[in-house]
């Protein structure tokens, strides 16, 4: 069976970035369940992944565009240090805002932070090395919910 629309797969991966520096890995924990074709990836790997098959080993450079997308400007600040309540601030802080946005402190002067709404990974090219380990048929529950059921998926 391949991995297609509304397939639920199970991958184990490792993810680096053009250095090689391990950025996120599947090693030691249970694979990732996930279904193919809605979004629950981001889409250079569901590309990637699209018509393979249980067993299959394969590696997948993702461009920002296809990933986390690229660094947009507008999205970094500079906030007032007194907004943080006297709060000890430091580069990589992270804070959520009352838009429910997340930021990353970059930089702390004398009277402003600067923050970054942009996802950590936004203009970063990500290679993945991917074995596939089941391919299966989602549910139609699974696919109304939009996440798997079952062992490596959701509980309700």
């Amino acid at each position: 069976m391949q991995i297609t629309k509304h397939k639920v797969a199970a991958i184990h991966y490792t993810l680096t970035d053009n250095s090689g520096n391990i950025l996120d890995s599947s090693s030691g924990r249970e694979p990732l369940y996930y279904i193919q074709g809605i979004g629950n990836l981001i889409l250079g790997m569901e590309e990637g992944l699209e018509g393979k098959k249980k067993g299959d080993k394969l590696q997948i450079k993702v461009a920002p565009e296809k990933g986390y997308g690229v660094k947009d400007p507008a999205m970094v600040q500079q906030v007032p240090l007194q907004a943080f309540g006297g709060e000890k601030v430091t580069p990589g802080m992270k804070f959520q805002t009352n838009q429910g946005h997340v930021v990353t402190v970059t930089s702390v002067e004398a009277e402003t932070v600067t923050v970054d709404a942009n996802h950590e990974l936004a203009g970063v090219e990500l290679n993945f090395d991917v074995e596939v380990m089941e391919v299966r048929d989602a549910s139609a529950e699974e696919i109304s919910h939009g996440h798997v059921h079952g062992p490596g998926g959701h509980h309700h």
